[in-house]
């Protein structure tokens, strides 16, 4: 079974990987990753569990509500009983255009809904998806708070917030974790939010640690062009000209890591955000039962120093702008 770690103020112990759920919401909406097959998502997530993880994130968003209904579940069908994280503040209309909103009574409709597609009495972590409208973020936070005092959420939490967003609104009331994108190719996060993360005692899980598949070992040109329609990846800067190039010549050098220590690409990737201090558990996307072997094996395999500064080294010869 693999370590746990204290999760910043919360009283949650969980593992370095978490499941992540944004795939599972299935296609057909705007920042969806092409179609997907729920009895896939399932086995992925019964898979991850046996192995020991113990914590699944999701949003409300993620398929327009699919992806909590699969959870929900995919949990009870387990004899697991893992930690549920969810988020709000993306909402949607009849026609599936996503507004942001952080009004106190949007958000009030908002976790009632995530309660019953969960089919939870108690959502175990509420965040707040992004900081969108900003003017909002001190209603929305407040809302959260209020929504812990009254038993709907265990814990609350902040994703995509700035070390200025996150400071505005800890005077309000104690923030216990932040989301933010961390990965070797997205590093914006790591000379402030991450330190003051750490030094201020919130706990950290990043998403996309493979950024979005690319430094799986698996990614080519070939495949990106194959994507479905509707996969988002197809609009992402970080998949197209001149960034993709370098981007699969990290995964190449991350392959060859891979090698050298016997473990999946994967793993380098996420032990790589996990070498940080700061990072409690890596968000990382499964979308059947294979990729949740693959994932799960060998998670408490960390990067010694001479590897993390041979990587560091790529990075900065790679990454010069």
């Amino acid at each position: 079974m693999p370590k746990y770690r204290k999760f910043g103020n919360t009283d949650m112990e969980i593992s370095a990987t978490g499941v992540g759920a944004w795939a599972m919401g299935g296609g057909d909406w705007a920042f969806a990753w092409g179609s997907q097959e729920d009895k896939e998502s399932i086995d992925a997530i019964h898979t991850a569990l046996d192995a020991g993880v113990n914590w699944i994130d999701t949003a409300a968003v993620y398929g327009l509500g699919h992806s909590e209904k699969v959870v929900g579940k995919a949990v009870k069908e387990s004899p697991h009983n893992p930690y549920i994280f969810t988020k709000c503040s993306l909402t949607w209309d009849k026609d599936g255009n996503i507004i942001n909103n952080l009004n106190k009574d949007s958000i009030r409709k908002e976790v009632e809904a995530s309660l019953k597609r969960l089919d939870v009495e108690t959502i175990d972590l509420y965040q707040i998806h992004w900081p969108n409208p900003d003017d909002d973020i001190e209603e929305g936070w407040e809302t959260l708070l209020k929504l812990k005092e009254e038993g709907k959420i265990r814990w609350a939490g902040v994703s995509n917030f700035s070390v200025e967003q996150i400071e505005r609104i800890s005077g309000l009331g104690k923030i216990s974790t932040l989301q933010p994108p961390y990965s070797a190719i997205n590093r914006k996060n790591e000379p402030e939010v991450l330190p003051y993360c750490l030094e201020n005692n919130i706990g950290v899980i990043v998403y996309s640690p493979m950024q979005a598949g690319l430094l799986t070992g698996k990614m080519t040109k070939d495949r990106i062009a194959s994507f479905p329609d509707d996969d988002w990846r197809k609009r992402t800067p970080q998949f197209q000209e001149p960034n993709i190039d370098r981007n699969l010549a990290l995964q190449d050098f991350f392959v060859e890591i891979a090698r050298e220590n016997n473990v999946m690409t994967p793993q380098i990737a996420i032990a790589w955000v996990l070498h940080n201090k700061a990072v409690t558990g890596a968000i990382v996307g499964m979308r059947n039962k294979k990729q949740a072997e693959e994932i799960t094996k060998n998670m408490d395999f960390r990067l010694n120093k001479e590897t993390y500064e041979r990587i560091a080294n790529f990075i900065t010869e790679n990454y010069k702008d």
